[in-house]
């Protein structure tokens, strides 16, 4: 039998031995995209424990964009001149003027990149229109972000710019915790982010809230194990910071990327899908790199945050409910013809339920405590 196999059976058998002592439910929250994706995938919600239920968190880069900034985003391709720059995930997210995808269609020249500095360049070899760069994400892509700006400057570019929708994990933690609005007993923290920021950062919500709080991987093993790390804790009214994934993640975490960071962005208040403005949550361009501030040289306004009738997104990344919960998930909401964000990315909860759990999984609702998890 492959070893990895055995450890997530034997990962298992801990998380049942826990929660089964524990005399009480539990529930966790996955803060990282890949982490929703990776459950889904592997089934890890079948083989829990009836009593451990494990809620999707504000992680997918896309899903927690502000409805107003996919909005701006929009915008701007339609500016005469513009070429906008994302990544494939934005490509189809809906706003009120329809999608990138849609956009492209009436006209906006709207081009998908598999890097930052494909952006830049493209400014050069196209110096007669202004490339717009949509730089959305957390810690993990905007070392690349930094990249690209200081790279533009170095060479003189001036028809390069960014639209900026960086944001931060740690605030996004603890604004949550701060809502009050769902209860949490422990975060499955994300591995991506933590290679960039290192494991230190989450202490505060270790200290300050009593929370613990376990970094993994992304195969099954690593994730059981991170779940019953977390369920022993609580069974023994512990918490800790514990990293299980130290072959990527140190204490530090990556300090050319961090300085990269430190150099081109300062932490800024930023509008969150299903959180609403948190503040120094984000990160926007400093006074030294701002003439690449793309909303700036554009001149436009960040249009209101109006999100799209009847869908639940924000309820489903603050762990509020789960897709199935939303009226429109399955009936007029697909991954073919979404309404919202987490529906469009390969990161997204709704998308991940749709693929992997729809045909067996009632709403939240409707579910005894048995069929939570199953």
């Amino acid at each position: 039998m492959p070893q990895r196999v055995t450890t997530a059976r034997h990962a298992l058998d801990r998380l049942g031995d826990a929660a089964a002592s524990a005399g009480r439910p539990m529930t966790f929250m996955e803060v990282c995209g890949t982490h929703t994706m990776s459950a889904a995938r592997c089934g890890l919600h079948s083989v829990m424990p009836a009593t451990v239920t494990l809620l999707s968190g504000p992680g997918c880069p896309v899903c927690v964009t502000a409805q107003g900034d996919i909005d701006l985003i929009i915008e701007a391709a339609f500016v005469p001149g513009v070429t906008l720059c994302t990544y494939g995930d934005m490509l189809r997210v809906p706003g009120r003027r329809g999608s990138l995808e849609r956009a492209r269609s009436r006209g906006a020249d709207v081009r998908i990149v598999y890097s930052a500095m494909d952006a830049v360049k493209m400014a050069q070899q196209l110096p007669g229109r202004q490339i717009v760069f949509a730089a959305v994400g957390f810690e993990t892509t905007a070392p690349a972000s930094a990249v690209s700006v200081t790279h533009a400057r170095e060479l003189g570019l001036t028809n390069f710019a960014a639209l900026v929708s960086h944001k931060r994990v740690i605030p996004a933690m603890t604004g949550l915790l701060e809502s009050g609005s769902v209860h949490v007993d422990g975060f499955l923290c994300p591995g991506h982010v933590s290679v960039i920021i290192g494991s230190e950062p989450y202490r505060p919500i270790v200290d300050m809230y009593g929370i613990p709080c376990v970094i993994t991987g992304f195969e099954e093993s690593h994730m059981a194990l991170g779940l019953a790390c977390l369920a022993e804790q609580v069974r023994d009214g512990a918490a800790e910071l514990v990293n299980l994934y130290p072959e990527a993640v140190s204490s530090g975490g990556n300090q050319v990327a961090q300085q990269l960071m430190h150099q081109v962005f300062e932490p800024a208040d930023m509008r969150w899908r299903g959180l609403g403005v948190i503040p120094r949550s984000g990160l926007a361009l400093n006074q030294e790199h701002r003439e690449f501030d793309a909303q700036l040289r554009l001149g436009l306004s960040a249009p209101e945050d109006r999100e799209p009738r009847g869908c639940r997104c924000g309820d489903v990344i603050t762990g509020g409910c789960v897709p199935p919960d939303c009226e429109l998930f399955e009936s007029v909401c697909t991954p073919i013809l979404p309404i919202g964000p987490c529906m469009v990315s390969s990161e997204g909860s709704c998308q991940a339920w749709f693929k992997y759990k729809r045909l067996h999984v009632a709403p939240i609702a409707q579910m005894t405590p048995t069929e939570v998890t199953s």
